[in-house]
This record gives structure tokens, sequence and C-alpha cells, in this order.
């Protein structure tokens, strides 16, 4: 198997993790292994889990991280479903947890999955795909205004209303089957200069609909929430992100999850007993250098945002 995946950011995650021989550390979103490889290096009786939605990420780890298989846990679960397996695992709180939130390689680079609109294939777009929700349902079966909504929010299309009636009107004739088939609705549904500008007019639509299918903003609060109860004291939470509506939902998690006394500022005392569980290491998000972006043009959206789990 060739790994030419270079992971994102990934001297700033090790370092940013605070990794010790001895400690638990939790990647959420093994992918193609890349940031767990160079985990599972560093730790000698300490332990690793690794958790991906996708079981042939699951199954490819097992190659990659072979050499040092006795200290890594294979989980094929959602990280929506972190405190489950923490609870599972017997573990009452790990040193480190990773989550890159963007979509693998292996995921894109597989024509058959349907999440890229450069190749032909049925519209799937799954990352577990033992899910019951593909593209397939979301593009043929919801209505005109959940349509118009996901484009916009998820997708950032101005062009939302226009390709949601495109699409409603296609199917009434027949389903829409596949990813070109798709491309070529959205297509048809843009004006010519949006079709002259540099991005692939179908991009963000596809973005779009990979995010409804998948919930991936629904349960990203949670899992940061559950992440952080899941640290133990002095534990480093590293989370990166790929587009603004991630980042935006990172950011704002964080900050209340670093937030203390919420009374009233007219109150005198604080009432509320509320007490930060996390420490934000940096205000402002690690971005990639310019060695990084010469050797892999995918880091330039990459923002990683760090936290540290209070002491008391």
């Amino acid at each position: 198997m060739e790994y030419t995946h270079k992971p994102v950011l990934l001297h700033e995650c090790i370092e940013a993790l605070q990794i010790r021989p001895d400690g638990i550390y939790l990647d959420g979103t093994l992918g193609r292994a890349g940031h767990s490889l160079e985990i599972a290096r560093r730790l000698t009786t300490g332990r690793l889990i690794c958790i991906d939605r996708d079981m042939a990420a699951i199954d490819a780890a097992r190659l990659r991280l072979a050499e040092y298989m006795d200290r890594v846990t294979l989980v094929h679960s959602n990280f929506s479903e972190l405190a489950s397996i923490l609870a599972e695992l017997n573990l009452a709180g790990v040193d480190g947890m990773l989550f890159d939130l963007g979509v693998s390689s292996p995921q894109l680079d597989d024509a058959s999955r349907g999440f890229s609109y450069m190749h032909d294939a049925p519209l799937d777009m799954r990352m577990d795909e033992s899910a019951p929700l593909s593209a397939w349902e979301v593009v043929n079966r919801w209505s005109y205004e959940e349509l118009r909504r996901i484009l916009y929010e998820y997708g950032e299309e101005r062009y939302a209303p226009a390709i949601a009636r495109a699409i409603c009107r296609r199917r009434e004739d027949r389903p829409i089957d596949t990813t070109f088939e798709l491309v070529e609705v959205i297509r048809r549904a843009m004006p010519p200069q949006a079709l002259r500008e540099k991005q692939h007019p179908a991009k963000r639509s596809f973005q779009a609909i990979r995010i409804a299918v998948n919930d991936e903003l629904g349960a990203l609060s949670p899992m940061l929430e559950a992440a952080a109860d899941g640290l133990n004291p002095g534990g480093r939470l590293a989370v990166i992100s790929f587009h603004s509506l991630e980042d935006r939902i990172v950011k704002k998690t964080l900050q209340e999850l670093a937030k203390g006394c919420i009374c009233p500022p007219e109150f005198p005392v604080c009432i509320c007993g509320r007490k930060p569980k996390l420490e934000l290491i940096s205000r402002k998000p690690v971005v990639a250098g310019e060695a990084e972006l010469e050797e892999n043009p995918r880091a330039r959206s990459a923002k990683l945002r760090v936290a540290q789990r209070c002491e008391t």
C-alpha cells in the first residue's frame, strides 16, 4: 500500500499534545493514520485510542500501525459517541485528544464513494457506509426548502435557490443517480459568470450535501463537550478545522468551555458556581507555514485550535 498522504499541521499537533511516553491519547479522526503514527511512535507504556466511522480506515490502520499495535486500540465508531467509547474502554480520562475534521484522502480518492465532483460514481458520500442516509436520498427526496437551506448554510452557495430549484425540476423527470448527473444539474443552474470562476461550480454544493449526509456540524459541539469531560487535568485538546463553519463552532464551543461564572454582571458575588473546564492555549488558531503550504496545498485552509483541561 502506498502512503503519500501528508497529515496536516503534524508538527504543530504533536507539539500541542505534549505527549508523554506513558500517557493515554486519542485520535478521534483516524483517517489515513498519519497523526496516529507519530503519536504511537512516541509511546512506550502509553496507549493510543484511534476512532473512525469508516471501516476502510480501520482496516488500513492495522497495516500502517502494525509495528505499534501493542499500544494501539482501533475503534469503529463515530466521534459523537466519544463518552460511551471511553466508558466501554474503562478509561476515566485521557491525556490528550486530537480531531482532524477534514475528509480523509482515501474517501476522496476512492471514486466509488461518491464524494468527488471530479469522478463519476453513484451518489453516496457516506463516511460510514453502513449509515442509512446517503447523498442520493438528500438529493432526490429532501424538499426544496431543505435543499436550499443546506446549500446556503453548509456550502455558503450564493446560487442555492437556483440550484435547489434545478434539482427539484430534474428529479420530477427521473432520479439524479450519479455525481456527474448532479454536477450537470448544478452547472446548468448557475449563471455564465459563475462558471468562469476558478473554483469548480459544484464544489460548494458537494460540500453542503456531504456535511448534511454525515451530520458533520451537528455532532461537533457535543463531541467537544464530551472531549473536555474526558480529559485528565492538564490534558490537551487539539482540533483541526478546514472551513469557516467548522471553525466557528470549534471556536465558540471552546470559548464557552473556558468560561467560568455566568452570573449577571450586576450580581455582587457568584451564585452559579460554574468553573471553567478548559483553558485556551492561544486565542488565535495555528495555521500552516510557507514550507508546509509548498509541500501540501491542502493545508492552506487548516486551522488548529488547542485547549487544556483545567487542573481543578
